[in-house]
Order: structure tokens, then sequence, then C-alpha cells
């Protein structure tokens, strides 16, 4: 088998499918592992910052998410190969654990005072996964429902306006907010690390 098949970020996918398989199987721990915003605030239980990322509503929430990281989880992987080496690895995870915390922070401030708020999921550090490779590579494609293939530039712009709309509206169960926030926190990390992925992305328009 592939070595490279064991990185990083398909080790995430696997204890992420494995404590989200418990979590589904044991009510309790499901609840303690739970993003509460109020219960962060009042009660001070800080954990829930970080595992709210590896519990999932249901298999396909899981599913969807996992898939998702597969792809891109391995590509961010080789790009900060070229700029950090043997840290990579490192480098990845602390970017992934940090991004559950990150993109958590907007559904936080809104609902630090309202008990009833929860939510769960890795959407807002995939997504923080997802934007990195765009901002590193802007002119591959992204393909929409394996068939659609875009640049990934333009999906980034048509995804941050969708989740940006639907997170004002509210209108469904799912956390735009986090992958808003996700998204933005995978920019903000690619530009600091990888400042000359503008003005590459610039100079593809005006060379």
């Amino acid at each position: 088998m592939n070595p490279d098949f064991f990185n990083v970020s398909n080790i995430m996918i696997l204890v992420t499918a494995l404590i989200s398989y418990y979590a589904l199987n044991n009510h309790s721990f499901f609840e303690k592992a739970t993003f509460r915003p109020y219960l962060i605030n009042h009660s001070r239980e800080w954990w829930r910052w970080i595992t709210n990322g590896f519990v999932h509503i249901d298999y396909s929430h899981l599913f969807v998410n996992m898939l998702s990281l597969y792809f891109f989880g391995t590509n961010l992987l080789y790009y900060l190969q070229s700029l950090a080496g043997d840290f990579s690895p490192i480098l990845f995870l602390l970017f992934y654990i940090s991004a559950i915390a990150v993109s958590g922070s907007y559904s936080y401030v809104r609902h630090k005072n309202d008990f009833s708020y929860s939510a769960v999921g890795a959407s807002g550090a995939v997504s923080a996964v997802v934007f990195s490779c765009i901002l590193f590579d802007p002119f591959s494609k992204i393909y929409l429902y394996f068939a659609i293939g875009i640049p990934s530039w333009i999906f980034g712009l048509l995804y941050l306006y969708y989740e940006y709309y639907m997170g004002k509206r509210q209108m469904d169960n799912i956390g735009h907010d986090a992958h808003f926030a996700g998204a933005i926190y995978g920019l903000l990390f690619t530009l600091m690390i990888y400042p000359q992925s503008v003005m590459n992305f610039i100079a593809h328009f005006t060379s």
C-alpha cells in the first residue's frame, strides 16, 4: 500500500470517523462533545471548542466532510511540504485543529447567551483546508458533482457568497457561519505562510 496513504490528513479522517461512530452510539459523550456557546461562556467548558469537530450528526454528515478532507487534505499537505519540509505534518495538524476552533468563533459571539444553540461537525475546518488549497492553486479545477469543473477561485467566490447569504437568512440547520469563518481562516493562514500566493494570482491576469 502506498505509504502516502498514511499521511496526517488521512489519520485525522480515521480518528474523526472512530470518534464520530462512538459518539453516535453514546448520547452522553455526544452531548459533552457538542459545540454549545452558552456552556462555554457560562460554565467554562472550553473543550467544546475542539471536540465538536470530531463528532457528527449522522453518518451522511460524516461521509461528506471526510470525503472532502480526503481529496483536499492530501493536496494541502503537498503544498505545505514545499514550504515546511518535514515540519509540514505538524503544521497541517496545528492548522486543522485551530481551524475547528476558529470556525466556531462567529457562532460563539452570536449565540453565547443562547442555551438552545448547538453545533457539531468538521465542516468549518474542512472549509479552511479547501480554501487554503484554493489560494495555493487558484486555477486548478474543482468538480461539482464530480462532473462540472470550474476554476477553484471562481468556486471560492461563489461559495463565500452562498455561505454568507445563507448564514444571514438562517433558513436551515446548516452551520453556514462556521463554513464562512473556516474559509476565511484558510485564506488568512495561507497568506501568512505563503504571501507570494496573492502575487502569483495577480500575475496570472497581468502577464
